[in-house]
C-alpha cells in the first residue's frame, strides 16, 4: 500500500513508519510543512497514493496559536487535495477525543476534521485517538508516559501534584487503526486501552524501574505491562547498557544468573557461532530480547528504525555482560574473535512461527559477515534482503 504521511517526523508518525516497514510496504511519502505552503506540490505528492493519513497538529503553545494552527494545517491539506487528479481513496485523520470539547485545542481538531473532510472525495476516517504512548515518546511533551519513564532512568522520582484517571493507548495500535490492518499480534486496531491513575502509573513505572536497574526483569504479564516495560527501556537506551553479571567460580567452575524474572512468559535459547558469523539483521515491535556471550568475543550492533546512527557494544565471554534489544531497533551480533561464540537469548514469550514478531532490517555499518540463522527458531530467519551490508 502507497501511504502519505503528513506529521511523519512526530512522535505519532515514527510509530507509523516502522509498521509500514513491518508489513513490507513501501516507504512513505511525506509532506513536509513547505510542501503544504504549496497546493501544487502536496497534489503532486498525493497523485495515486492509496491512503492519506493527516497526523501533523498543534498540541502546545499560546492557545490561540493551538487553534489557529490546526485549522491552518488542514486547509493547506485540503486545498491540495483538491487539486489533486487522482487523489488517495482514502483518508484518515488522527483527532483527538477532545475534539469539540469547547477548548481552543479541542474546538480546533474539530474544526480540522471539518476542513478535511470537505476535500475528501473517497472515505474519511476521523480517528479520536486519547492519550498515546510509546517508545521514544518526548517527554514533558508527548505524554506523561514519556515524562515519568525520563525521570526514572535519569534516577529522579516523578511527582505527581494532581491524580487523575488516564485512558491510554500504545501508539502502534494507533498506527494500525489509521493504517486499516488488522491486528498482528504486536499490534491491535480496536486500541485496547489502559485505564489507570496517574500516581497508580507512576507507581507501577517506579517499580519496574526499580527491578530493572540491575537487570532483573519485572513482571510482564499482560499487553501494557510489557509495552509499558519497553517504553521505559526506550529511555534507557544506549546509556543503561551494558549491565555487568556477577561470576560465581569455586573448584567445580564458574555461575552467571543471566535472567531474573518476577513473572510472565518466556524462552531462552544457546547457540554457537563460527568466527565472522552474524546472527540477526531483524527488529522486533514488542518483544523484550536479552543477549548474553557466554564465551568468546563479538559485537552486538543496533539502529533505530528509521535513523542512520549505528550504536556498538563490544562485549566478552570473560566478563560476561547483558545487552537488551530495544523494540523498534534493528540489531545484529557478529563473532569478532577467533575462536567458537557461545551466546544465551532470552525473550519474554515463546516464540510462535505464525506470529514471529522479527521483521528483516539491515543494521548498517562495516561488517561484510553474511547472516548464520542455522540455529535461530524456524520463521524467525531473516529474508534474503536482510544481509549485513554497509
Amino acid at each position: 500500500m502507497k501511504v502519505a504521511l503528513t506529521g511523519a517526523g512526530g512522535f505519532l508518525g515514527w510509530h507509523v513508519r516502522v509498521l509500514v516497514r513491518a508489513l513490507g510496504w513501501p516507504e512513505p511519502i511525506r509532506l513536509t510543512r513547505a510542501d503544504l505552503a504549496d497546493p501544487a506540490a502536496v497534489a503532486a505528492a498525493l497523485h495515486g497514493s492509496d491512503r492519506l493519513l493527516h497526523l501533523a497538529g498543534v498540541n502546545r503553545g499560546d492557545p490561540a496559536d493551538v487553534a489557529a494552527g490546526n485549522v491552518e494545517v488542514a486547509a493547506a491539506l485540503a486545498r491540495g487535495l483538491r487539486r489533486c487528479a487522482a487523489p488517495p481513496p482514502t483518508v484518515g485523520f488522527a483527532n483527538s477525543v477532545q475534539a469539540g470539547n469547547g477548548t481552543p485545542y479541542g474546538d480546533s481538531k474539530a474544526a480540522a476534521a471539518a476542513t478535511l473532510a470537505s476535500a475528501v472525495t473517497g472515505r474519511f476516517e476521523d480517528v479520536l485517538l486519547p492519550n498515546l504512548y510509546g517508545e521514544h515518546g518526548r517527554p514533558f511533551y508527548n505524554s506523561v508516559v514519556a515524562t515519568f519513564c525520563r525521570l526514572l532512568a535519569d534516577g529522579q522520582l516523578p511527582e505527581i501534584h494532581q491524580d487523575r484517571d488516564l485512558e491510554l493507548v500504545h501508539a502502534l495500535d494507533a498506527a494500525a487503526r489509521l493504517l486499516g490492518v488488522p491486528e498482528g499480534g504486536a499490534w491491535d486496531p480496536t486500541m485496547p486501552a489502559l485505564r489507570i491513575g496517574v500516581r497508580a502509573l507512576a507507581e507501577r513505572l517506579g517499580a519496574a524501574a526499580s527491578a530493572y536497574r540491575s537487570g532483573e526483569l519485572p513482571p510482564l504479564l499482560g499487553r501494557h505491562d510489557v509495552r509499558l516495560f519497553n517504553t521505559y527501556r526506550s529511555h534507557c537506551f544506549p546509556g543503561h547498557y551494558p549491565v555487568p553479571l556477577t561470576r560465581h567460580a569455586d573448584h567445580r567452575g564458574e555461575l552467571v544468573e543471566t535472567v531474573r524474572s518476577y513473572g510472565g512468559g518466556g524462552q531462552t535459547f544457546v547457540s554457537t557461532s563460527r568466527p565472522g558469523v552474524t546472527r540477526g539483521e531483524h527488529f522486533h515491535l514488542a518483544k523484550v530480547e536479552r543477549f548474553v556471550v557466554l564465551r568468546g568475543r563479538a559485537e552486538i550492533a543496533l539502529r533505530r528504525v528509521g535513523d542512520a546512527e549505528v550504536v556498538r557494544f563490544t562485549v566478552s565471554g570473560d566478563e560476561p555482560v547483558l545487552v537488551d534489544m530495544p523494540t523498534m531497533w534493528a540489531h545484529r551480533i557478529t563473532n569478532i574473535g577467533d575462536g567458537e561464540l557461545l551466546t544465551l537469548f532470552w525473550a519474554n514469550e515463546l516464540f510462535d512461527p505464525a506470529r514471529p514478531d522479527t521483521y528483516p532490517e539491515r543494521v548498517g555499518g562495516i561488517s561484510t559477515a553474511e547472516p548464520e540463522t542455522a540455529n535461530l527458531p524456524a520463521g524467525s530467519r531473516p529474508t534474503a534482503s536482510a544481509v549485513v551490508g554497509g
